[in-house]
């Protein structure tokens, strides 16, 4: 799983006008899943069901 840094870098993630994460292949918001267990969250695109793992 990769961050959502290098999926920017990589051009598989883009923000739009209000700065949200959202998938490059589906053009759909990324959705949050947050593990007490992780220090990071799991951003999950909806639509394709492929992750990034956001670090604080």
């Amino acid at each position: 799983m990769k961050s959502t840094r290098k999926g920017l870098r990589n051009d598989e993630l883009y923000k739009d006008t209000y700065e949200r994460l959202n998938c490059a292949e589906c053009e759909q918001t990324l959705a949050t899943e947050n593990s007490p267990d992780e220090v990071y969250n799991v951003r999950k695109c909806p639509e394709c069901g492929r992750e990034w793992k956001e670090l604080p």
